[in-house]
């Protein structure tokens, strides 16, 4: 027999060997791959929910800063005490009264939709969503509670915000991270 007559090639026994083991390296690949998909979706939700919660605190920080704001000295009262609202007060324009948009703004919380809502004077507006809690504490000078608009010196924000979707793998509040912000805000027009 001639060696150019030789015949070669892989036996059914071999065929099925290499076809086993690039089953199980492609169920290893597969498995990985939707492992790291779930990580990187609930990464995701987790800094846009830390995201949420910081740009939520931002800005209720500056526009709390701005409390008592007056070029013309108008008296008025920067925070109005409420339980259940946080209104800021301040004359941007320097017109002697608090009526135009964006001089009397009001924050509430919808516990049913789960949003911290902004109200500036063209009805409220959604400033940010999936929220479990949002509280706000005011204080007087030394840092004790108050009740009375007059005291009003300083606020005490806290947030709750949680991701959008539950993770199953995760079994605290019921399958949700959460994230909490608190800041202490001391309007400086409001120390007059």
């Amino acid at each position: 027999m001639s060696p150019l007559n030789k015949e070669s090639g892989f036996t059914l026994v071999e065929l099925l060997i290499v076809m086993a083991i690039s089953g199980v390296v492609l169920a290893g690949l597969s498995n990985t791959f939707i492992l790291q998909s779930k990580v990187y979706h609930l990464q995701e939700q987790v800094i846009d929910m830390v995201r949420n919660v910081r740009r939520a605190v931002n800005v209720l920080s500056s526009e709390l800063k701005m409390a008592g704001y007056s070029p013309t000295r108008t008296a008025f009262d920067g925070i109005p005490y409420s339980s259940s609202q946080l209104q800021v007060l301040s004359d941007l324009n320097g017109d002697g009264d608090v009526n135009d948009t964006n001089e009397n703004i009001i924050y509430s919380y919808n516990a049913e939709t789960l949003q911290i809502l902004r109200n500036a004077g063209s009805g409220p507006l959604s400033l940010a969503g999936d929220i479990e809690a949002f509280s706000f504490e005011y204080l007087d000078a030394a840092g004790t509670a108050t009740t009375t608009t007059a005291g009003v010196r300083q606020i005490r924000i806290n947030i709750v915000g949680r991701t959008p979707n539950p993770d199953p793998a995760y079994a605290p509040n019921n399958g949700y991270r959460r994230y909490e912000l608190s800041t202490l805000i001391t309007p400086k027009n409001l120390l007059y």
